[in-house]
């Protein structure tokens, strides 16, 4: 008698610790984790108090409370971001994500939401003003980006002393201190370190291209997907997401 006793007491022991491991290791089906780049201002980045700010971050938010979802943001490595997404470290790529036809094999998108383009930025006293006349020059760019994309597929591909940089603010700093004669960047981005630091930057009048901005998905979230494009969907009809826009460009420049 004692010794089922004993055996029933362990086997009750051994059902509690799997209950909590199991508990402990099972995700929030309320939380939404998004990876972000927190240095690519305006989208989301890390304002004079160290807090996650930019259009994306207010987007986000506002796209998570019509979901019903606690959010949170996580900084990853940007070059990194479809396999923290598909290894399931994070929900979302939410950060000035430009839908390609190569990222569409490795994840699902939303419907576009903003207009971009990538551009080649100088310092404003550079008599550079035309893409070709960067041919033989040093040009920085940030690694594994739409930046890098729009260069290879480029007529300058071959012709310019290519340099990447973890992030987009190196790249710039080391175009001010003139190692680099320009940067390949994101139109909105450029735009506004322009308005930051007014009389260092200026922009050629051509682009590489022109993109669009989507939400990343793992594929296979189907139904991730339709809640988020759906709760995107109110913020458009409501008025929400041109607030948003108006607040971080100053007209309403989301897509609809």
């Amino acid at each position: 008698m004692r010794k089922q006793a004993i055996f029933l007491l362990l086997i009750s022991i051994c059902m509690i610790v799997v209950a909590g491991c199991s508990s402990s290791g099972s995700k929030d089906n309320n939380a939404i984790i998004v990876g972000i780049d927190d240095k690519f201002a305006p989208m989301g980045f890390r304002d004079d108090k160290n807090e996650i700010v930019g259009f994306d971050i207010d987007y986000a938010r506002a796209a998570a409370e019509k979901m019903g979802k606690e959010i949170t943001f996580q900084p990853i490595d940007w070059s990194s971001k479809e396999s923290e997404l598909n290894s399931g470290r994070i929900d979302l790529i939410w950060n000035g994500y430009t839908i390609t036809d190569e990222r569409k094999d490795k994840v699902l998108f939303t419907k576009p939401y903003l207009k971009n383009s990538q551009v080649a930025v100088t310092l404003a006293d550079s008599p550079i003003t035309k893409l070709d006349e960067l041919d033989g020059k040093n040009v920085g760019l940030q690694a594994l980006s739409s930046a890098a994309d729009a260069l290879a597929a480029s007529p300058l591909k071959d012709k310019v002393n290519a340099s990447e940089f973890p992030d987009n603010v190196l790249a710039l700093t080391d175009l001010k201190t003139k190692r680099l004669d320009a940067v390949i960047i994101d139109e909105v981005v450029a735009r506004y370190y322009m308005s930051k630091e007014e009389g260092t930057f200026k922009l050629l009048d051509e682009s590489l291209a022109p993109e669009q901005y989507g939400i990343g998905v793992k594929k296979g979230n189907e139904e991730l997907l339709n809640q988020l494009q759906k709760a995107l969907d109110e913020l458009n009809a409501d008025g929400t997401a041109a607030e948003i826009s108006t607040k971080w460009f100053g007209e309403d420049e989301v897509l609809k």
